[in-house]
């Protein structure tokens, strides 16, 4: 009878675990998610903690929904230091030698192996023939690695590695891709610094929004489809997004608030790549158009809180200085869904929506597409 009644104690205990447990699971993936996942090797300068978001002040509409997990998708996927210094020379082609397959055996990337040597799509190459082989070192692109985070691994520019390696558009990393690092990439991690304040983090970064589109999409293996995103995702997408197609340039605007400060040059070496809306404390803004979520965040420091929608065709928006996101990277939304809740996060010294368009990556007047009002 003893043994029976302990038998049962156990049962019951291991019940109420696996109940509690699958309560978490059920109401805090974000918090799990968060606490689950290394923060990247490498991410020098930025905070140890985060402040606490502060609640919206629409508590009875039901709408606003909650807090999305906006941490970068670089923050997610730590980068595994391996580069390996290749100290050049000549190769002597082999006969059933790709140019892949050089670039593997000597260490040195297939793209600079082909920029080197002057070779165009489709890379033929024949026995017998003499390459170059590049010197330098070189990163071996692993599963899920960003520009973002390979560059902050070696303490290095992204846009550097850009230039270096002859990047283009849609700047998808491919897995085993072996890029070429800028000279002077450390192969420690850089120490971060002690209480550093949001104007030295600003200025110790050189990480922009054009460094966000070129370098936030994870490394995807060749050959398989990249993701065109999801209507609503139970979480923020680590997959390579591709951009929609067809856009047609319209836009609406995002919020109704007064233009507080307009595009362009504002003396003393400022130039501002957007418009600033003046914004009640937690007011909601919304898609200028319809697209996909390419990133959520606070990179870039002055910024705050920042979210990038790709509309395809080039198009890119972004929203700043939100006190809230509301919204998941990989999400589609269509033009006037609720992104998020305005504040004065970043170097906003009041509430306020900064609001940038980008073509190709280049900043547009968003006051030549939007609507007049």
């Amino acid at each position: 009878m003893a043994r029976a009644q302990a038998l049962r104690r156990i049962a019951l205990a291991r019940w109420q675990q696996a109940s509690l447990r699958n309560c978490l699971l059920a109401l805090c993936p974000a918090l799990i998610l968060s606490g689950c996942i290394p923060q990247a090797a490498g991410d020098y300068g930025r905070p140890t903690t985060t402040a606490p978001t502060p609640a919206p002040r629409l508590e009875s509409d039901p709408s606003v929904g909650t807090v999305a997990d906006t941490r970068p998708l670089w923050e997610a996927r730590p980068v595994s230091r391996n580069a390996v210094s290749v100290s050049g020379g000549s190769y002597i082609v082999q006969p059933g030698d790709t140019l892949r397959g050089i670039g593997n055996k000597t260490g040195a990337g297939s793209e600079a192996l082909a920029a080197i040597n002057g070779l165009e799509p489709p890379f033929t190459i024949y026995a017998g023939q003499r390459l170059t082989i590049p010197s330098g070192l070189f990163h071996n692109v692993s599963s899920g690695e960003t520009g973002i985070a390979i560059a902050r691994a070696y303490n290095v520019r992204w846009a550097d590695i850009v230039v270096l390696n002859d990047l283009e558009e849609p700047f998808i990393l491919r897995i085993g891709q072996r890029l070429k690092l800028p000279d002077g990439a450390m192969m420690q991690p850089a120490s971060p610094p002690e209480n550093i304040s949001l104007e030295q983090r600003a200025a110790a970064f050189s990480l922009d929004i054009d460094d966000i589109v070129t370098g936030g999409q994870p490394a995807a293996r060749e050959g398989v489809a990249v993701s065109a995103g999801n209507a609503a995702p139970a979480r923020a997408s680590t997959a390579a997004i591709v951009a929609p197609s067809g856009f047609d340039g319209r836009f609406q605007w995002p919020a109704s608030g007064a233009v507080l400060s307009r595009f362009g040059n504002k003396g003393g070496g400022k130039v501002n790549d957007g418009i600033e809306l003046a914004m009640q404390q937690d007011a909601r803004f919304s898609a200028a158009a319809g697209g996909v979520v390419a990133y959520t965040g606070d990179d870039v420091p002055t910024l705050g809180n920042l979210i990038l929608i790709d509309h395809g065709s080039g198009w890119v928006t972004a929203y700043g200085n939100a006190s809230r996101i509301l919204v998941k990277r990989g999400q589609q939304v269509k033009a006037g869904d609720v992104l998020g809740l305005a504040g004065d996060t970043g170097l906003a010294t009041r509430p306020q929506l900064h609001f940038e368009l980008r073509r190709d990556r280049k900043p547009v007047d968003p006051l030549t597409r939007l609507p007049e009002r």
